[in-house]
């Protein structure tokens, strides 16, 4: 099965037709560039489809976000704007390296902090390469009917991805397409039916299998109709799609949708574009361009101390306290931080430390680095020496996992190309689990909480299968952890599944509980609490909580009505300046 590469040579034609960042750029033509005469013909198209989904990472090459930036402020794993704005994970590292985030954190957040700017110009980047695709497509002699359907429906559908990212995190945002003549539109109608209207053209006309796996087939674009239908609480129009899916659904490379035996497959390179992958960016390690541009530049922060750099986004206490389960393996889901996990917060490394011998749900082990426990095939996490404020006063002494690769294929999908490490870990933007819980919500808000209750056991019953965590590791000959002793106790796992949904009630508080367990570190949670209408609520619980025992997080405080977006980045205000007034219009309460 082939794989769509996104490499800087094939992006020529692409980048060329961009749109550019400043008023100049856009007044006269590229050194080099080409006529769009040349390019408007089917090999042209095809290069701008690609293009198109090269956007999808928001990187650029060498080292940076497309349009300018840092490439961790546009990454599209939204780890600073959906996990730690959400609450899963501090920012990290040191309070004075990447300062910007610190407000973002605590929900402080400036008009003109660069990462928004940063943010905005990437994804609307990848729309401007869907438009300049479907313009000229428009324009060729050379293509068939099948062929312009074919590439409408891959742009359309990649278009209505980077207006659903734009919508989820600014709200009011302007809606540009391949007719816009004037650049300069107002950010004030809601684009909902537009992203409808993109993917409902492409669910009905992509095929159920395409030939190299990277593209969005049929099954990806009716989930993310569903999800858009789900983000607009239009509940039962979005079930039987759900529905529909998990029944018949497919990847692109044809493997039926299923949970994945062994959850950690998920974020192991050597596993990726499985029966759990509904739509991936495609990662790649070591392919020859001499640069991480295609290796997970957005997440290259993001490792422990200790490999190479930087100890950002360390999990959060609250995080890791929502594991703990009871006698019968589920979740305290009103009072989590009342039954802590034990921590190693303020011990050094060179002091002993015993783990909690208390139960906890093991999807734990594969979402956050704690000490005591095998960091998968590393060797057993060393607490504060693998931090970078070893004091662990600033951020605590946890550290991600799931993003960062595994020491027995390293040679092959870690890439050593730049100052820090990149993998070729796949970032998922939608898998099968996600699907499932998606469908669980959309079923207990129409009153049918016997399939919510099926859907959220099925997830939960891959760990129940599989409970032994990382436990089996260490018997495989060929992924050895490293001086693992049989003699150690080994953590308690324990997961149960519920018994019944007694109410909508209840069965809306499991359903959310399990999003945030599953998909915890995967850049859902803000935008999760933000259209569930209970930021507040869970936002400044957290920091009364996490705030007596960090001190990165002190006087943060999230405003209702205000900061369920992020605010219009003052910049592209600014830019539209029309006979004086801007077009743009900055969101409520900014």
């Amino acid at each position: 099965m082939k794989t769509l590469r996104y490499t800087s040579g094939i992006l020529l034609v692409a980048a060329l037709l961009s749109s550019g960042c400043g008023k100049n750029f856009l007044e006269k033509p590229p050194y080099s560039s080409l006529s769009e005469e040349i390019v408007a013909n089917k090999d042209g198209v095809n290069y701008l489809l690609v293009g198109a989904y090269a956007a999808l990472d928001g990187g650029g090459n060498p080292i940076g976000a497309l349009g300018g930036g840092n490439p961790w402020e546009a990454a599209a794993t939204n780890w600073v704007y959906g996990s730690v704005a959400g609450g899963d994970a501090h920012k990290g590292s040191e309070g004075t390296d990447q300062t910007p985030i610190n407000e973002i954190a605590i929900w402080q957040p400036n008009v003109s902090n660069s990462f928004f700017n940063t943010k905005w110009r990437a994804v609307y980047e990848g729309v401007a390469r869907c438009n300049n695709t479907l313009r000229l497509m428009a324009q060729a002699k050379d293509m068939s009917d099948a062929d312009r359907t074919k590439v409408q429906a891959e742009a359309r559908f990649l278009r209505g991805h980077y207006y659903f990212e734009l919508k989820k995190m600014f709200n009011n945002v302007p809606y540009v397409t391949e007719a816009t003549v004037d650049p300069l539109v107002p950010n004030d109608v809601d684009i909902w039916p537009n992203i409808e209207a993109d993917f409902k053209y492409a669910q009905a006309n992509l095929p159920p299998t395409q030939p190299q796996v990277a593209r969005a087939n049929k099954w990806a674009a009716q989930i993310y109709l569903a999800k858009t239908y789900l983000y607009q609480k239009k509940y039962a129009e979005a079930l039987p799609l759900f529905k529909d899916a998990i029944t018949n659904g497919v990847t692109s490379n044809g493997l039926k949708y299923k949970l994945t035996d062994n959850f950690e497959d998920n974020f192991d390179a050597s596993k990726k574009n499985n029966s759990e992958s509904v739509f991936a960016i495609q990662m790649s390690a070591n392919d020859g361009t001499n640069g991480i541009g295609n290796a997970n530049m957005g997440e290259m922060l993001n490792f422990p101390a200790n490999f190479k750099c930087c100890g950002f986004y360390q999990p959060s206490f609250d995080l890791v306290n929502s594991y703990r389960v009871d006698a019968n393996g589920l979740p305290y889901l009103d009072d989590y931080n009342q039954h802590a996990v034990k921590s190693d917060m303020g011990i050094r490394a060179t002091q002993p430390f015993t783990p909690d011998a208390g139960p906890v749900d093991p999807r734990l082990d594969w979402t956050v680095g704690r000490r005591g426990v095998p960091y998968h095939d590393w060797g057993y996490f060393a607490g504060s020496s693998w931090i970078r404020d070893q004091t662990q006063r600033y951020a605590g002494p946890y550290a991600t996992k799931k993003m960062v690769y595994w020491n027995y294929n390293k040679d092959k999908y870690m890439d050593n190309n730049s100052w820090a490490p990149g993998s070729a870990i796949n970032v998922l933007l939608i898998r099968f689990s996600d699907v499932l819980l998606m469908a669980a919500e959309c079923a207990a808000e129409t009153g049918d909480l016997g399939t919510a209750l099926t859907y959220v056991n099925t997830v939960r019953g891959r760990m129940k299968d599989h409970p032994e965590g990382w436990v089996h590791d260490y018997k495989d000959p060929a992924n050895p952890i490293q001086g693992f002793d049989p003699n150690k106790p080994l953590p308690y796992y324990k997961i149960g599944l519920y018994t019944a949904f007694g109410d909508v009630n209840f069965a809306r508080k499991a359903i959310r509980f399990e999003r945030k367990l599953e998909l915890a570190m995967e850049g859902h949670r803000f935008f999760d609490i933000s259209r569930w209408g209970i930021a507040d609520q869970v936002m400044n619980a957290y920091f009364a909580f996490e705030s007596a025992i960090t001190d990165d997080v002190k006087g943060g405080h999230f405003t209702k009505g205000r900061n369920e977006y992020f605010p219009v980045p003052q910049r592209q205000i600014d830019l539209t300046l029309k006979n004086g007034q801007p077009v743009l219009k900055q969101n409520t309460g900014y």
